[in-house]
């Protein structure tokens, strides 16, 4: 244990290991459990509870089947805060693209070697829905869609994080102006199609030079919306 912190701390902390050494939503044991295990009050380790239930680490139960139980932080509510702060310190949805262009662009290359039967046949399936999106909205979940299983075929964990941010920023507002006019959709779509068949091809050259096209067309109406 490290000087200087307090008990409830410390008690937070083996909290969290104990959660991290198995398998989330498995069952930690019941509160005389964990008393008996880390010898300490039960105030101390209610208090040290809500501290690792507010990191969404342990989730405490109450009831028939109550007790403490192992949990993981949610991604979504991590990325929405790091949305909302970027707003606050007036980012725009361009700056985000600009940040997120290089790693969108190695996103592409590491799905192509990806291995995942699984998605890659969501990907194929994503490819051959294409042209029933030719609404706004519609566009606008193919985009986050397309969004997600690159980031998910990467197997890159800090990749698929910022390219969430990116997302969750603002692409998925209607506002932004972008997928208004009907020719930039059938752009759009296009370039989605010949980027999945890339990255079903394995073709990573492709891939990337798809992406980087993609994050130009993107900027550009972005551009002309104002």
């Amino acid at each position: 244990m490290e000087k200087g912190t307090t008990l409830v701390a410390r008690t937070a902390r083996a909290l969290a290991e104990i959660s991290l050494s198995v398998d989330d939503g498995a069952f930690l044991g019941a509160e005389d459990d964990l008393l008996t295990r880390l010898g300490v009050s039960r105030p101390t380790l209610r208090q040290a509870a809500k501290i690792a239930e507010n990191d969404r680490l342990v989730s405490v139960r109450r009831g028939i089947k109550g007790g403490f139980y192992a949990a993981r932080p949610d991604a979504a509510d991590a990325i929405r805060t790091l949305s909302r702060f970027l707003r606050l310190k007036g980012a725009t949805l361009e700056d985000i693209m600009a940040v997120s262009r290089l790693v969108s662009e190695e996103a592409a290359v590491l799905a192509c070697g990806c291995v995942d039967e699984a998605l890659r046949t969501r990907l194929a399936a994503f490819m051959a829905g294409l042209d029933k999106n030719d609404s706004v909205g519609a566009m606008i979940r193919a985009e986050a869609d397309l969004v997600h299983l690159i980031a998910a075929m990467s197997g890159n964990a800090a990749i698929e994080l910022v390219m969430e941010i990116g997302f969750s920023f603002g692409m998925e507002e209607e506002e932004t102006g972008l997928y208004r006019d009907a020719g930039h959709r059938g752009e759009a779509r296009k370039m989605q199609t010949q980027l999945c068949a890339a990255i079903l091809d394995r073709d990573a050259d492709i891939a990337r030079l798809l992406m980087r096209r993609r994050s130009v067309m993107l900027a550009g109406w972005l551009r002309e919306a104002g």
